[in-house]
């Protein structure tokens, strides 16, 4: 079975809104990074329409970009790509896939079958996931600087606090840092809501 890892870009005062931090080349190969060592993607529908109103038309060469977006674009054409929609059904994107009825059955079945692992990338669906105990890791990569607005990481809450062991925390030369947690074995503090 392969581990599921909630990946996603944070400001310091958690906004998780896609226009906000840094998009060089520095933080594309880092996701490329992670990308690259997972077997699928998943995501809901929103961030999946977001992704693929941009991203095939950079892979097929309509939308100029730096080499470093173009690589991620590529990799990301060719990658498996899993959507947990109630209200859409087809997904013509290449190498999208459809979960569709009990989502803690879908996302179990996709885990047990991608020995790699799987990488979340949408912020409500991770909510939904975490409050079915079904996310693994958190690879946040968190941009220095203050949003002041939303959208915000688990912003429709959890019913207890998540506790989270840190395994790395790594410094870019742009100012983020990339931080990778697992959850700890005790995964409430004091069973209560914070």
């Amino acid at each position: 079975m392969g581990l599921l890892t909630f990946s996603i870009n944070v400001t310091l005062d958690g906004c998780v809104d896609h226009q906000e931090g840094i998009a060089d080349d520095e933080t594309h190969a880092y996701f490329t990074r992670l990308m690259d060592e997972v077997g699928a993607m998943l995501w809901g529908r929103v961030t999946y329409e977001m992704m693929e109103s941009y991203w095939p038309a950079v892979a097929r060469g309509d939308v100029e970009a730096p080499p470093a977006i173009r690589e991620w674009a590529v990799k990301l054409e060719a990658k498996p790509k899993y959507v947990a929609s109630s209200t859409r059904k087809d997904f013509p994107w290449t190498n999208s896939h459809h979960i569709a009825g009990d989502l803690r059955a879908g996302v179990q079945k996709l885990k047990d079958a991608t020995p790699a692992g799987v990488l979340l990338g949408s912020g409500k669906l991770a909510t939904e996931l975490d409050r079915l105990n079904l996310i693994d890791e958190y690879k946040f990569l968190v941009h220095p600087m203050i949003a002041g607005h939303g959208p915000t990481l688990y912003q429709s809450g959890l019913t207890t606090t998540r506790r989270l062991e840190l395994l790395s925390a790594e410094p870019l030369r742009n100012g983020a840092v990339a931080m990778h947690y697992r959850r700890a074995a005790n995964n409430a503090v004091n069973g209560s809501r914070r």
